[in-house]
Formats: structure tokens, sequence, C-alpha cells
């Protein structure tokens, strides 16, 4: 049932996206009102620490409820019915989804940030692993799901590099952690929800690698150390799209708010804001995007 409410709010909602689209935030109050974000883990720090405070300041009255977790739990939330004004997600697949099914609002979809997956371990670890080649060397590995996108994202840099081979259908999400040890011989692989759960795991010194986006070794500089940033050649871009999502409970103001974050989120303000929290930016492609995700 709200599916079907989706797809026709979608419908309806996305003709009345254009009056909201080329606001100037900064000269357009909007009323007082709420709405929730279901975001990446991955974006936790930088939308809490700085974008979040940064669109206050141009719209004091608008209160934002982040709600942070690996995108493929979000789109399940969504899926499910919890209630969500916009997803900004770390993989294209989940938003790709979302908007088959009729849950993102028509014309408010937009790429913000691209990132990077990276092979860390912790200060003084003494590991010999000199990168994504010769991880199995390593005594133990924090690899995030398949279902998360810094975890298929991973094993598609294995498949591409040669490492791994890719399932039948190529949907590398399929590639299970016990096959991935298998074919780094037999590595102790710490299987985690999320990417903060890998950064956690190696800077605290439980696992001596693991493979976490750029983005994530911001504020762990003391502790996490960049073995090699992973080529896009081999990840595709890591892309980060974000949208309005149709919420049948919001009222116009909610979905005025909701259009005008995901406007902020694309902003020379937002991004010189990405960029010194190690996003990249820069969504003119690298490499081809990556089917992984």
């Amino acid at each position: 049932m709200r599916k079907i409410m989706a797809i026709i709010l979608a419908t309806v909602l996305g003709m009345t996206v254009s009056s909201f689209a080329h606001a100037d935030a900064a000269e357009e109050q909007l009323g007082e009102t709420e709405i929730i974000v279901f975001a990446a883990k991955s974006l936790n720090t930088v939308l809490d620490q700085s974008i979040i405070p940064a669109y206050n300041e141009l719209q004091p009255n608008v209160t934002i409820i982040p709600s942070y977790d690996s995108s493929g739990t979000l789109m399940t939330q969504i899926e499910e019915g919890a209630a969500c004004d916009v997803f900004f997600s770390a993989a294209q697949k989940q938003m790709n989804e979302l908007e088959l099914e009729g849950f993102v609002m028509s014309g408010t979809r937009a790429d913000i940030v691209n990132n990077q997956v990276c092979v860390v371990t912790y200060k003084d670890s003494g590991t010999k692993v000199t990168g994504l080649a010769d991880i199995g060397t390593a005594s133990s590995f924090a690899l995030a799901d398949g279902s998360v996108p810094v975890g298929k994202y991973t094993r598609q840099a294995f498949v591409n590099a040669g490492m791994i081979e890719a399932p039948e259908d190529g949907d590398v999400s399929k590639i299970t952690t016990r096959e991935v040890s298998e074919a780094l011989g037999g590595i102790e692989i710490n299987e985690c929800a999320n990417v903060g759960a890998v950064a956690a795991a190696v800077s605290e010194g439980s696992n001596e690698v693991g493979t976490a986006y750029y983005s994530d070794t911001y504020g762990f500089e003391d502790n996490l150390i960049i073995i090699e940033k992973v080529p896009y050649d081999l990840t595709g871009d890591v892309i980060y799209p974000a949208a309005v999502i149709v919420n049948p409970e919001s009222s116009d103001v909610e979905q005025a708010a909701a259009v005008d974050f995901v406007e902020f989120l694309t902003s020379e303000t937002a991004k010189e804001i990405f960029k010194s929290y190690y996003f990249d930016t820069d969504l003119g492609g690298s490499a081809p995007e990556t089917e992984a995700e």
C-alpha cells in the first residue's frame, strides 16, 4: 500500500518541485518545521559537525533529524514505511531501487559527492600489508558486509583485480565473507555491519587492516594509517546521491524544507565543507561507475 501511495505522490509532488528548486535559502526563510534525513553512516561526522549547522545558519526554523546506518538498511526501512523526508545514500544502487519503486520525489535527485575506498591499519600495527593486492597476508581483516556499499565496492575491487571470481550474474554483493576469506588464503575476517564499525575495529586495534572510505579517516588521523587509496579503476566511482523521499504524512512546509536541504547539499558552501572532510566533489568521473552499487 505504501509503495502504491508513493508512486502516486511522487508523480503529483514532482510537479511542485520546480517552485522550490530555485529558491534562495538565504533570502527565503521557511516556517518552523522538522525533516527526517536518512544518511549513510559515512556521512555521520560531516553532517552533524558542519553541514547541518551551516544549513541552519540559512534556515534556522528547520530542525533536521538525522538517522545514520548502512544505505541498504536505510533503504529497507524506507520500503517498510519508516518516516523519511530525505535519503542520502553512499551508493547509487539503493537510490535506483527506491526510485523504481516510486519512493523518490521526481526531479529532486542529485549526485552530491564522490569517495574513495582505502586500505587502512592502525598506528604502530607493524603490518607488512602494502595494499589491496597483499591484504591476505594480514592476521585479520575488517570488512563490511556485502549489502553495505563499502563492502560491495571492496568486493568489486577484488574482482576487477583478479583476486576473486565474480558471480555468474555479476552481483558482487553475493560474494560471501567466507568466499573472500578463502580467496585471500584463509584470512580471518571480521564482518562489519557498516563502515563506521570497520573504522572503529581497525583504529582500536581489533583488526590489523580494513577497507573504509577516505572520509572515514577524518578525525582518526592519530590512529588510522592509510596504506593505499584503492584506484577508481578497480572500485568505480563511489557516488553519493541524495533525494527527497515521498512522505505521505509530510506537510507542504516539510516538503519545501526537504527540497531546500537537498538543494543546499549541491551548493558551493556545502562542497567546500565536504572537501574539508576528505570527500571528493569532482563528479566528472575518474572511472566508469561500477555496477556493484
